[in-house]
Formats: C-alpha cells, structure tokens, sequence
C-alpha cells in the first residue's frame, strides 16, 4: 500500500500542472489570510477603513497575480516565460 501511495505521490510531483496546483494553493493559504487581517485592521481601526480595506483588498488582487505570475517563472513552472 504504501509503495502505491509513494508512487502516486512521487507522480503528482513530477507532473506540471499538479505541481503548479500545489504551490498556487500553498500561495493562497498563506497570502489570503495576510491580506484579510490587513483589511480587517484598516476596517476596524480608521474612521474610513471600510474604503481603505476595499481598495487594499483591489490592489491585492493585481498584485497576487503578478506575484504569483513571478513565482511561477521562479520555480520553472511556466516554461514559455522563461527570463531572458
């Protein structure tokens, strides 16, 4: 059982796409709760911070993406961007 396991673990490994799920989910476990206890401090803490946290949380929208975007060329996920 365990060799089955190994070996489905160490295929989902190898495999691009499985690979770029798992460190796209690994991204959002730890940026999403960063961004939303920014946003709930900038809520709770300034007289206006409900506009505050909204356009934090729009800004972090086009910024997870170019990081993550990043993060994938870093790690040799997305192969046709590639630096020159």
């Amino acid at each position: 059982m365990t060799f089955r396991l190994s070996n489905i673990i160490d295929r989902l490994i190898e495999n691009d796409y499985s690979r770029t799920f798992i460190i796209y989910s690994l991204f959002r476990a730890i940026y999403g709760p960063i961004i939303l206890i920014i946003s709930y401090i900038f809520a709770t803490e300034f007289e206006d911070g409900i506009y505050y946290s909204i356009i934090l949380l729009f800004f972090s929208m086009v910024f997870s993406r170019i990081l993550f975007s990043r993060i994938k060329i870093w790690l040799n996920l997305e192969k046709n961007l590639q630096p020159e």
